[in-house]
């Protein structure tokens, strides 16, 4: 008698599939089939990436140097011009051996968990939260713990709430600001207590920085270890170059972090896919090392569209539209628009909502069970101002009819 096997190993088989990702797709294969949709779901820059940045990948593609591998950690130029952007950006000195340079920032997350975390550990999750954590947490073996703060809160946590998550098996935290998915960014003294709750308790802070330089109003730029000197033993930095460069298609980013840490990451990097494309290493170390002009050019176009969304947002009874101050999201509550009629439906959830939306008028936004708890939709406004105001107003129209 033979035993039959698994085909999907248990660790494997429990991650669920990318809720944006997902969107996105199912949006562009609606407009594969002619159907006009417009899509809120991807969180990716509509520019193309600079002249400039392609003309050194173009360089780099013709020097036969870049044919061959290359150190895994990273060319060790490009890891010092992070370091030269680290000193300039987030106002700290890093030592560049203290950097990995992985396929994309989302490696570097998975290697940032996958390196400190355990099976018996618990990762304190500020929720919302974007969808790869809690499955990079559990693939660790650890256990996210979330913790949430709504729309009356800027969906941003207090200390307060950190405190009281904590337990003797926590051994680290999640920090996203500016946030994907609502936009959020904590102010100076915000981060501040953070960081020096995390430090009297010995947590690792885990932050991603991919949005840093997408802020808006008066938001600040909020770097933890340079707030909290202190924390860079217990401290690990995610960042790249997707949304700030609108390189999400070249694959780099990197995590930096204590020594010991980023040993065991370059250790696992080097059996998991070695070094990054030298190509566009090359093209991502001209990005970091030029001014911020290109990225200011996007800053305010995001700025623009921005506005015009939260503006035509309130305008939709039911609505509660926190004003995000980073990254290129609107998170709305719709929690006082489930259960209502519309056209003849009567959503229970925001995921049933937003499936309603696609059905009715062919718009593709993300409903808040991809981050947390339902009663949410996120809009990315990371797309043409012409196509953005039509989807909002098919928005409008439909959920206008609600009763």
């Amino acid at each position: 008698m033979t035993t039959t096997k698994k085909r999907i190993s248990d660790r494997i088989g429990s991650i669920a599939p990318s809720a944006t990702l997902a969107v996105d797709s199912k949006a562009k294969a609606l407009k594969a089939e002619g159907k006009p949709v417009i899509g809120f779901g991807a969180g990716e820059p509509d520019f193309p990436t600079a002249d400039y940045i392609v003309e050194a990948a173009v360089e780099a593609a013709r020097d036969p140097k870049n044919h061959r591998y290359t150190p895994g950690k990273g060319l060790p130029e490009f890891r010092q011009a992070i370091a030269d952007k680290m000193l300039r950006d987030s106002g700290y000195e890093v030592d560049p051996n203290t950097i990995v340079v992985t396929n994309g920032g989302k490696q570097a997350v998975y290697q940032a968990f996958a390196t400190i975390l355990d099976p018996g550990d618990e990762l304190i999750l500020p929720t919302p939260y974007w969808t790869t954590y809690p499955e990079v947490t559990q693939l660790a073996g650890a256990k996210p713990v979330e913790v949430f703060a709504g729309a009356d809160a800027n969906y941003k946590v207090s200390v307060d709430q950190l405190e009281e998550a904590r337990t003797d098996a926590t051994k680290a935290m999640l920090l996203c600001s500016p946030s994907n998915p609502t936009g959020s960014v904590y102010t100076p003294p915000e981060i501040t207590a953070i960081g020096e709750w995390a430090l009297e308790h010995g947590i690792w802070v885990i932050t991603d920085e991919i949005y840093e330089h997408l802020l808006y109003d008066d938001a600040e730029k909020t770097h933890i270890v340079k707030l909290v000197p202190d924390l860079a033993d217990q401290t690990i930095v995610l960042n790249g170059v997707a949304k700030t460069y609108a390189m999400t298609g070249w694959r780099v980013g990197w995590m930096v972090g204590p020594m010991d840490v980023i040993k065991a990451a370059t250790n696992l990097q080097s059996h998991l896919s070695s070094n990054v494309c030298n190509v566009a290493q090359r093209a991502a170390m001209t990005a970091v090392s030029g001014d911020l002009a290109v990225v200011e050019h996007m800053r305010q176009a995001f700025d623009r569209r921005r506005k015009t969304m939260v503006s035509m947002l309130r305008e939709i009874p039911g609505l509660q539209v926190p004003t995000p101050k980073g990254a290129f999201y609107v998170y709305a509550s719709v929690e006082e628009l489930l259960g209502k009629e519309i056209r003849g439906r009567r959503p229970a959830t925001s995921g049933e909502l937003a499936d309603l939306i696609l059905d009715e008028v062919e718009v593709a936004v993300v409903p808040g069970e991809a981050f947390g708890p339902s009663g949410f939709i996120r809009l990315s406004y990371a797309l043409g101002d012409d196509d953005l105001k039509e989807g909002v107003e098919r928005i409008q129209n439909l959920l206008g009819e609600a009763t």
